[in-house]
């Protein structure tokens, strides 16, 4: 008897894993642990294409603003005062204003390269014997000398982002600006005809920053522009106006060696 009870037991459980195993076989074989895998990359899409879809969609934000609300070119014409430092400045009298012609072309809201002209005229006063001119006529020195300064310039701008600051920075447009340059120097003597007029140039680089404030926005605006110019002239290291030793001049000036200082204030028109 216990021997047939046995005998069922085992069939019984031959049968339960009859039923059971070809189950989890066949769930084990109809996974796929790669499809898993991919499965899992696959959630939420490529995060390559989903971050270039986020730049290029930022971008074509920004341009669409910058069509809508930005400026593309502007002219401006100024007038303002050219000073000189050092000897330069010393041997130099000012004869303002400052002549300024120029334009700029926007690449966005922040950055624009320009390019334009300044005209400032100077005169020297050289009143004893110098040691690069002799008196002529006995006691007649050099006397006035009128001096041009023209300049080319290249320049790019960078307008500072005031969308943090108050209202009244935020309408100034401030802006740092640096500029190539080449100065052309021209110089006439005129109490002494007989001598030639002379010429020169030199390369030189400006530095600064400006505001310009709207006068009707993105039509005028009312423009300031304050640098810093370093130049090499081709006198620069002149000894022509040193005293001379044999006489008893007191006009002195041992090179004109300096830098220069410009302000501009300028009439924009924008379009």
């Amino acid at each position: 008897m216990l021997i047939k009870i046995k005998r069922k037991i085992i069939l019984a459980l031959l049968v339960l894993c009859t039923i059971t195993v070809p189950t989890n076989v066949h769930g084990q074989v109809g996974t796929d642990p790669f499809e898993l895998e991919e499965d899992d990359l696959n959630i939420g899409g490529d995060i390559f294409s989903d971050f270039n879809e986020d730049i290029e969609s930022t971008q074509m934000a920004e341009d669409e603003r910058f069509y809508r609300y930005g400026r593309f070119f502007t002219f401006q014409l100024g007038i303002g005062l050219t000073n000189f430092t050092g000897n330069r400045g010393i041997a130099y009298d000012n004869d303002p204003p400052t002549y300024n012609l120029g334009v700029n072309y926007f690449m966005d809201f922040q950055n624009s390269f320009g390019m334009g002209v300044e005209y400032s005229r100077h005169n020297m006063f050289v009143d004893s014997e110098v040691v690069g001119f002799p008196n002529f006529g006995g006691d007649a020195p050099v006397g006035l000398i009128d001096i041009s300064m023209l300049r080319v310039y290249f320049s790019t701008r960078y307008y500072i982002d005031t969308a943090d600051l108050g209202t009244a920075i935020t309408y100034s447009n401030p802006y740092i600006v640096a500029r190539l340059e080449y100065w052309y120097r021209a110089a006439k003597f005129r109490d002494q005809e007989e001598i030639p007029n002379e010429s020169g140039g030199g390369l030189g680089v400006g530095l600064g920053s400006g505001l310009e404030f709207p006068i009707k926005i993105k039509e005028s605006y009312l423009g300031v522009e304050l640098l810093w110019h370093s130049v090499s002239f081709d006198d620069k290291f002149t000894q022509n106006f040193r005293a001379d030793p044999n006489g008893e001049g007191t006009f002195n000036i041992d090179d004109l060696t300096g830098d220069v200082w410009s302000l501009i204030v300028s009439y924009v028109i924008n379009w």
